[in-house]
């Protein structure tokens, strides 16, 4: 069987912030994983870090901090009752952001290659429109 990549692009009628989008997402069940993952790329190495939820506000404030305006930043998300989570993905200037399903992929019943791209956007979109979300593309992609 194939590898497969999913993700889920988003684009925002304003800026975003980890700690809205955050808020907006525990609506939905979403919280910080546990470890607390978490990168900057201030210098291209996509370096990721882990530590504690008792950590959380200081890694959201530096994921926020205006410096990192211009540079991805990243966090890993989890909802627990599905047990699936992933990568969220902040693109500089703050209008993009990404999804990765890399915890525990969601994937169809009767077509286990794929991702249930459906189950995700469910969970996704309705908290995200509470921060402004304009639009989405999904895709699935095998290697």
């Amino acid at each position: 069987m194939s590898s497969r990549t999913a993700d889920i692009d988003f684009t925002f009628t304003r800026e975003l912030t980890v700690r809205t989008t955050l808020g907006a997402l525990a609506t939905a069940g979403w919280a910080l994983e546990e470890p607390l993952s978490y990168m900057v790329n201030d210098d291209d190495l996509y370096d990721w870090q882990s530590t504690t939820r008792e950590h959380a506000q200081d890694v959201v404030a530096v994921l926020d901090a205006p410096g990192h305006a211009n540079h991805h930043v990243a966090v890993c998300i989890y909802h627990e009752e599905a047990s699936t989570g992933g990568q969220l993905l902040f693109f500089p200037g703050r209008l993009t952001c990404s999804f990765i399903p890399t915890i525990n992929r969601r994937r169809l019943a009767d077509s286990v290659g794929f991702t249930d791209l459906s189950w995700y956007l469910h969970t996704l979109v309705p908290p995200l429109l509470v921060v402004g979300l304009k639009s989405y593309e999904a895709c699935d992609i095998g290697h």
